[in-house]
């Protein structure tokens, strides 16, 4: 397997200085930035504009155990019920626990949550035993976080931010990461050289058709990381939010849990619920649940859309003033229409392994937010507490950064030789179309043997003229990240032989936990390995 993207020589390159190197500008890579420059020279790329991240797309809310009636064992109590058995219990106090205290750090920096008579108002959302989650204008949660740590950050001093620059590969020597290649139309490929590096790069649903991310995530740190030598776990672990807009023509816009949580109702095209058929929480049960619940439904009814009613919340245009814009582009009346929606690939369990500071197994190598996993969300994500996690391993994955970027880094050579440059032209739109779609049809929602068969093979041959290539944009470059990973993904979710979570066969409907209460780790040209869960 190749090892880097592009042909370079350490020598030659112009060098980008920093002592620590952040890649990514969502909530996690803010947060990591803001704590590791209170003692070290940060510098922040991103490939887009520094706003466009899943971070700032994120509608739901932030859980946190803020309030007089919570408290965090019971938030913690349901995390772990959630997570169908391979949460972390460690990892799951640190986050509860210091997550209360950086949400009100938030607040405190300015964070504007939404309130009722002066105080916090708290929405609940699908597996909350209670209402625990902060919103802002009900579903614009992750925009205002994400302004409110940007805000933060530029006015800190030793904190550089560079738009559109796509890091390519990560520079190891000796088992060590001293930085990342990065390149930018105007500059060309240039060294990032860092003490430290922090991936922060957000999730993978680009790998899917139907997703609720936005063009940029295509999995290009966990990518990284991978062909650095770095561990990677439960890439199996795909979430699928239940709704999203779902019209001819429109693009699959996420339509917030707080939507049910505040009284929406999924719905057959004639205003029948069913989802209490399905589970006692109804409406608010796990997204894994209502997933399946709906693509159950849609089988049996044989249509391609559930709906969802709020004709009867006579606040939803107030509450919900994202949902409402989305309804007026599209000519839906939310007091007369049914919402046509379906499930989205949405969040990213599974990527780069991380102890609790954000510790890759590659030295010098933190990673955080929604590229790394800990163990944290187990098998399924609890609603809203990704945003929570960023917060939390931000913060950590930054000042242990700061703390161990003790030494400057090493000198030493390093090189790649280009690849296949000539030959047949690729159309790299098409095969990016048929990738996402071989993994929706096979790596979805309900998954059986022959299918991720067929999702692997079909890859492996997709690779085989691929991954070979030199590319000159990042079109290319993220093309082969999408492979990599879609592989990976396919391959675990063939190897994991039981349902769980997020994670569900046909040919294995049972949850095994014999055999499977254990995590699927994968490193470069290493066999994968089995880990057991830590209670």
């Amino acid at each position: 397997m190749i090892r880097f993207l592009v042909p370079f020589d350490l020598r030659r390159l112009p060098v980008l200085d920093a002592e620590i190197l952040i890649v990514g500008s969502g909530a996690a890579a803010l947060r990591a930035a803001l704590e590791a420059s209170l003692a070290r020279r940060v510098l922040v790329v991103t490939k887009n504009r520094r706003q466009e991240s899943n971070s700032y797309h994120a509608q739901g809310g932030v859980a946190a155990a803020v309030g007089d009636h919570d408290s965090a064992e019971s938030h913690i109590a349901d995390t772990l019920r959630v997570g169908c058995g391979l949460s972390d219990r460690g990892m799951v106090e640190i986050v509860v626990r210091e997550g209360a205290e950086l949400v009100r750090e938030l607040i405190r920096w300015g964070a504007p949550f939404d309130r009722a008579d002066g105080r916090i108002a708290f929405g609940r959302e699908g597996g909350h035993s209670l209402a625990r989650v902060l919103h802002y204008r009900g579903d614009r949660t992750g925009a205002m976080i994400e302004t409110t740590l940007l805000r933060r950050a530029a006015k800190a001093r030793n904190l550089r931010i560079l738009e559109n620059t796509f890091a390519v590969d990560l520079v190891t020597f000796r088992g060590a990461c001293h930085g990342a290649l990065v390149w930018t139309p105007a500059e060309g490929l240039r060294w990032a050289r860092a003490r430290a590096t922090i991936l922060a790069t957000g999730g993978a649903g680009q790998l899917y058709r139907e997703t609720t991310n936005p063009g940029v995530a295509t999995g290009d740190g966990m990518a990284m990381a991978y062909r650095a030598g770095a561990e990677l776990m439960d890439m199996e672990l795909m979430q699928f939010h239940p709704t999203t807009l779902y019209l001819a023509g429109a693009a699959r816009a996420l339509i917030t849990e707080a939507v049910r949580g505040a009284g929406g109702i999924l719905c057959d095209r004639k205003g029948r619920p069913f989802m209490k058929k399905y589970h006692p929480m109804a409406e608010l049960a796990p997204r894994d649940v209502v997933s399946r619940a709906i693509l159950d439904h849609m089988l049996k009814t044989r249509d391609t859309q559930v709906y969802l009613d709020v004709r009867h919340l006579k606040t939803v245009r107030r509450l919900f003033p994202k949902l409402a814009e989305l309804a007026d582009q599209y000519q839906l009346n939310l007091a007369k229409d049914l919402i046509p929606v379906r499930p989205s690939a949405h969040y990213m369990i599974g990527g780069v392994r991380i102890d609790a500071f954000g510790r890759t197994s590659v030295r010098n190598l933190f990673a955080c937010g929604e590229c790394a996993t800990s163990g944290f969300h187990g098998a399924n994500r609890l609603a809203s507490n990704s945003l929570l996690e960023c917060l939390v391993f931000g913060r950590r994955a930054g000042a242990a950064a700061a703390a161990e970027a003790m030494l400057p880094v090493p000198k030493f050579s390093a090189s790649e030789r280009g690849r296949v440059r000539a030959g047949v032209e690729l159309d790299l739109d098409d095969l990016r179309n048929a990738l996402r779609s071989i993994l929706w049809r096979n790596v979805g929602i309900e998954r059986d043997a022959a299918g991720l068969q067929y999702a692997l093979d079909s890859i492996d041959f997709w690779s085989g003229y691929v991954l070979d290539r030199t590319f000159d944009t990042p079109e290319g470059w993220e093309l082969q990240n999408m492979l990599l990973l879609g592989g990976l993904m396919a391959d675990s979710a063939l190897r994991r032989r039981e349902s769980r979570g997020v994670h569900s066969r046909r040919d294995f409907p049972r949850t095994d936990d014999r055999r499977w209460l254990r995590h699927i780790v994968v490193r470069r040209e290493s066999a994968p390995r089995l880990v057991a869960n830590a209670e």
